[in-house]
């Protein structure tokens, strides 16, 4: 064993010990088999010296597909056709179930003022559209038809799915989930009883305009005081889902330990779909600017367990996924740093740009996983 420069670290060396960022964070673990981008990685932490076993392996280079050149790494294999024809149906079948669940909110939105809400073919439908869950990821999935006006029904579905999902990753009881989803898919429901010159109004609200827009969490809880199959959770996430931790939300300023957790769940989830997709006064915004947005909400407004797990959960993306930089420029993330989830470390033509340093660059999407 030896402490090597890294500028004369090669591909194949095993380090011997876990190596770390400046800040605490695990770089690479102790045993790792270096590939020629790990060495490009060391240098970008500014990374001087690391222990690696003497010697050279030629079966680890093999294994790893160097060669002798040292030059390339192996490929991984294509995956099976049938996987992926198998995968491409099931996502496809998910646009189905959810354009079918977007149809049947315009018409129970539309009609719920006049008539009962038909929660048990909402219900049906949801369960179909979350039968599909596994193939849902929050930061692509895009719905195929997006008509600006129809925000609301698209926030409602979206807030559902991701609600459904956020449900699962803090541990509640699976009974909850559906009840869960439920509360996001209603928690705007108040807003058909909104004046809609409001509602879609594409300049600023006057103070009265904004009083009115408020009481749609009233609103929402009234209609679905008398609404059977769903508990009270759900009627609670439509009242208090605008209320903050500190006490500053709205319309009965609660603290965070009178806020239903179902609320809680949905207020996050209404946050992260209400600035990402397209509004008829506002473009969308990049997902990873708003998981950064409610990263600093999380200090004083919005559940701070519950926004960690988010971001967590939602930025688990293998080295290798590609994305659009803010600069249009296509690169591939080669390291994640969980201090910092948002911000990896992004390879474009073999340079390393650290997200975590050029922080005014940022990822706008996400091509490929």
């Amino acid at each position: 064993m030896a402490f090597v420069s890294v500028s004369e670290v090669k591909p194949g060396h095993k380090i011997v010990n876990d190596v770390h960022t400046s800040f605490g964070s695990l770089l690479f673990p102790k045993g790792k088999v270096l590939l020629p981008r790990d060495i490009e990685i060391l240098h970008a932490f500014l990374i001087h010296e690391i222990e690696i076993e003497d010697g050279t392996n030629e079966d680890i280079e093999k294994t790893i597909g160097l060669g002798s050149s040292r030059s390339s790494v192996r490929l991984k294999q294509p995956a099976d056709k049938s996987a992926v024809t198998a995968q491409k149906s099931s996502l496809i079948r998910l646009h189905d179930e959810y354009d079918k669940m977007i149809l049947l909110m315009k018409s129970a939105f539309q009609s719920v003022i006049a008539s009962e809400l038909s929660i048990y073919e909402l219900r049906n439908q949801l369960e179909s559209l979350i039968s599909y869950i596994q193939h849902y990821n929050i930061l692509t999935f895009t719905p195929r038809v997006i008509n600006e006006y129809d925000y609301i029904y698209h926030n409602a579905v979206l807030s559902s799915l991701t609600s459904y999902k956020i449900a699962g990753w803090i541990g509640l009881p699976q009974k909850d989930w559906i009840q869960v989803a439920f509360a996001g898919l209603l928690h705007d429901i108040g807003n058909t009883k909104i004046d809609p010159a409001i509602l879609y109004k594409p300049s600023a609200l006057t103070a009265e305009e904004i009083e009115e827009m408020r009481r749609h969490t009233t609103y929402g809880y009234q209609l679905l005081k008398n609404v059977t199959a769903i508990n009270e959770g759900v009627r609670l996430a439509a009242l208090q889902h605008h209320e903050k931790v500190d006490g500053t939300g709205y319309p009965l300023n609660l603290e965070g330990n009178k806020i239903h957790v179902f609320a809680k769940i949905v207020s996050v989830a209404d946050i992260f779909h209400a600035m990402t997709l397209k509004k008829a006064y506002r473009k969308a915004q990049s997902p990873y600017l708003v998981l950064e947005q409610i990263h600093s909400e999380a200090f004083g407004k919005l559940d701070p367990s519950i926004v960690q797990t988010f971001i967590s959960k939602v930025t688990q993306f293998y080295n290798g996924t590609i994305v659009r930089l803010s600069n249009d420029q296509i690169g591939e993330i080669v390291f994640s740093d969980r201090s910092h989830p948002t911000r990896p470390m992004v390879s474009i033509n073999g340079n390393i740009i650290n997200l975590v340093q050029d922080r005014h660059i940022y990822i706008e999407e996400i091509i490929t996983k």
